[in-house]
């Protein structure tokens, strides 16, 4: 079979990955955990968690209800290192969703036109309207991170990003936008991992990218910009939620949770809910680069 990238993934792991991610990998029974600093060493059992998804998925669609009758915005962002698990958070999050009032924006590079524009002006354009929920699938914040670590923004540009990205959210959440914004943190062997599945499944190539194999060798790089992105960006305001997913089973539930405890729907199950587990989902201060 023809591996993207001419196979670029499982050369980087048999010849330049790290030792010890190379051997957390090959030692990995498939529901290991392989981050040494995840608080748990197994994934979170598949019948508890189908349990817990199916009651937090019953409370979305009670909460899409109460968006639709009181004309209420929500933006759910989300943003993570690549293969942490955002695509398939977002789809559990809209699985019963009716998609015409909860929608997915993962915008593509920049046109033109789009480049001589005041930067979040492209963003604004998919705000939600009243009734509505909208998901980002990587946000402005491409500019904290993504485009630092490739040169693709320069200083001067990255700094005034950070000197308005605090007042632009500050006057969504004055506006009354319900902002949520969640980076899912995944560790590096994880990371590594799931790209090989990916390289593998011709149902997944799709997935990867140049800047998917480039990143690879940019680990400490990505690590530097998330870090300052999260501390720079973090307020009272607009708060970061951590997703720690190295488990995506325990990822989703969490980032489900957190939304359907911060807002006050109708009908809400406070049983059906849950507690939060603060060791996977928290502030930035669980982390971990």
């Amino acid at each position: 079979m023809e591996l993207p990238f001419d196979g670029a993934i499982t050369e980087f792991f048999e010849q330049h990955a790290p030792a010890e991610v190379r051997n957390a990998i090959r030692r990995a029974d498939k529901d290991d955990i392989l981050s040494p600093s995840y608080p748990y060493s197994e994934r979170l059992p598949k019948k508890h968690y189908e349990k817990d998804l199916e009651n937090l998925q019953v409370e979305l669609v009670k909460l899409q209800a109460w968006v639709k009758a009181t004309n209420a915005r929500v933006v759910l962002v989300f943003e993570g290192r690549d293969a942490a698990g955002k695509g398939g958070t977002i789809k559990r999050f809209r699985e019963y969703l009716n998609p015409r009032g909860a929608r997915i924006v993962a915008l593509p590079k920049p046109s033109d036109t789009e480049q001589t524009q005041w930067y979040f002006q492209r963003y604004v354009d998919h705000l939600p309207a009243g009734g509505e929920i909208v998901f980002f699938d990587r946000s402005w914040y491409n500019r904290g991170v993504v485009e630092k670590v490739f040169g693709f923004c320069s200083d001067a540009e990255r700094e005034r990003f950070f000197g308005q990205v605090n007042a632009f959210e500050e006057m969504l959440v004055e506006d009354g936008i319900h902002l949520f914004k969640f980076w899912l943190n995944v560790g590096r062997a994880e990371q590594l991992r799931r790209f090989l599945k990916r390289e593998s499944d011709p149902l997944k190539q799709w997935k990867l990218s140049r800047i998917d194999v480039d990143g690879l060798y940019k680990w400490d790089e990505y690590s530097a910009a998330i870090s300052e992105t999260l501390e720079r960006s973090h307020s009272a305001h607009a708060p970061w939620t951590v997703v720690r997913s190295d488990d995506k089973r325990r990822a989703r539930v969490e980032a489900i949770r957190r939304v359907l405890l911060a807002l006050n729907y109708d009908r809400k199950h406070a049983k059906a809910l849950g507690s939060p587990d603060p060791q996977v989902c928290g502030g930035p201060d669980i982390w971990d680069g």
